[in-house]
């Protein structure tokens, strides 16, 4: 299983990007799906997390501002970020817990590589 996040780059303050991520390989079923951040000296944080019946879970400082969406069809999570501040600045990591195969046991957490998000004028 591989999730492959894409979307990041440098934006301007106030700018609204949307990254993605891609969960593919022996799939039987996706629990949580998420996005987590880890700023330079930081350690890593939660932004935000959706489970399968689409209760969310963010982050008071992203809230208002972050929206988490997922497409089951396509094993795939976004985070359209909107108003975003210097201090969103970070590398961001998709995770997902998966269950592989038949379906037999519980899930897995996978992490995908990080995608950075640059917030500067």
């Amino acid at each position: 299983v591989q999730l492959q996040a894409s979307g990041g780059g440098l934006v301007q303050p106030g700018g609204s990007p949307r990254l993605s991520c891609a969960a593919s390989g022996s799939i039987f079923s996706i629990n949580v799906m998420g996005w987590y951040r880890q700023a330079p000296g930081k350690q890593r944080e939660l932004v935000v997390t959706s489970t399968s019946d689409g209760t969310t879970t963010y982050r008071g400082s992203v809230k208002g501002r972050f929206t988490i969406s997922r497409d089951n069809a396509k094993n795939t999570v976004y985070l359209q970020m909107n108003n975003l501040k210097p201090e969103d600045t970070a590398v961001y990591y998709c995770n997902a817990n998966i269950v592989v195969g038949t379906g037999v046991g519980y899930g897995m957490d996978y992490w995908g590589k990080g995608t950075l998000v640059t917030v500067s004028s």
